[in-house]
């Protein structure tokens, strides 16, 4: 089968990653999480008319989120 061919020289591609992905417990988690609030403040915010109180609510969220989630307690 073509597809399964394809697949597997995506892996052999890849492979050194895929593998260092379980070796080492790196990930861009955190930062998928913070883009993903960001676009649904954007979605939400379309009454706001100033593009500068919307980087302000977005940069207030986040430092807000950022301090609780780093909390020790």
């Amino acid at each position: 089968m073509k597809e399964f061919i394809q697949a597997i020289k995506t892996l052999k591609n890849w492979q050194v990653d895929v593998l260092n992905s379980f070796a080492f417990n790196y990930s861009n988690g955190f930062i998928e999480g913070l883009n993903n609030q960001t676009k649904v403040i954007k979605r939400n915010a379309f009454g706001i008319k100033r593009y500068d109180r919307l980087g302000l609510k977005v940069l207030l969220h986040h430092q807000y989120k950022a301090f609780s989630d780093f909390q020790v307690g």
